[in-house]
């Protein structure tokens, strides 16, 4: 019951999130009227004709645009920035260790085939990363940016910022709850192996635990284990929504003559109505900011 409750309010706190920062804001420009910001992204989220009408530089096109037609169109924030000569970079650094990893795997080598995909989803991302650096924008910072920073590379994004105290705090966190993941996948891994062990009927078992304990405690640091991801993941998200907000809080300034007064005050009936009233009495508080 508790496990269901945990997703349910993530999936509520990711939708609730989602919409308020990214859906209309996350990836704006800036806040001139120009072709990139002149059409609000609550109006479409994406459009596949804005984002080739921008590879072929007839409009300009947001950060988030370029990005999330990027992901299916390798190379094309390369392109959209103006940056050609690092077509054969970009692809060399995909396809190659991709083709070796799938010749590998034909011929049984597994280890060395998995070592290739890393390296191909590496080039990938780096190749995400190189054109969210190098997109050109007069805003600064860019709210854009410091999202998908933050998205590609846990953290960046507050160093974009200039945050740079929370950085710790962050990573701290994700590290903390990947320990616990850890340790609890490792119980729950030696308590799966006991009880299928002590639950063998052909193989005798002479085990100081018994196939009922072993489940329970099963159980639990699944349970644990499942957790510590929520706990990732709620952490994760929390530094890309921290880094989004406070991008566009960057210029947001306090006067330093704040008060916070509270005085007396009277509250004279209103005199159109049939009865006469008593005036009432209370409390008027006022905070200048």
């Amino acid at each position: 019951m508790m496990k269901k409750f945990l997703v349910t309010l993530l999936f509520v706190l990711f939708a609730a999130g989602a919409s308020a920062q990214f859906r209309s804001e996350a990836f704006q420009q800036s806040y001139n009227d120009d072709k990139a910001t002149s059409k609000d992204s609550t109006d479409v989220l994406f459009s596949f004709k804005d984002y080739f009408a921008g590879l072929s530089h007839k409009n300009e096109i947001k950060i988030g645009t370029m990005f999330a037609g990027s992901l299916l169109c390798i190379g094309g924030e390369q392109i959209y920035n103006r940056q050609y000569w690092k077509l054969p970079i970009v692809y060399s650094a995909i396809l190659a260790p991709l083709g070796t990893g799938i010749y590998l795997n034909t011929q049984g080598r597994h280890e060395g085939a998995k070592y290739c995909f890393i390296g191909a989803g590496l080039g990938y991302w780096a190749t995400l990363m190189d054109g969210v650096a190098s997109y050109k924008s007069d805003t600064y910072p860019l709210p854009g940016r410091a999202t998908l920073y933050s998205l590609l590379l846990p953290g960046l994004g507050q160093a974009y910022n200039g945050e740079y105290w929370k950085i710790p705090i962050y990573l701290g966190g994700m590290g903390a709850a990947y320990y616990f993941y850890n340790t609890n996948n490792i119980n729950y891994q030696r308590y799966r192996r006991i009880y299928k062990e002590a639950s063998n009927k052909d193989v005798p078992y002479t085990g100081p635990i018994t196939s009922e304990q072993a489940l329970y405690y099963r159980d639990v640091f699944r349970r644990y284990r499942d957790y510590s991801v929520l706990a990732i993941a709620l952490v994760y998200l929390l530094q890309v929504i921290d880094a989004n907000v406070f991008s566009y809080m960057h210029d947001f300034e306090i006067v330093d003559d704040m008060a916070f007064e509270v005085k007396p005050a009277v509250i004279m009936p209103d005199t159109q109505l049939a009865f006469n009233p008593a005036p009432a009495f209370g409390v008027s508080v006022g905070f200048r900011f």
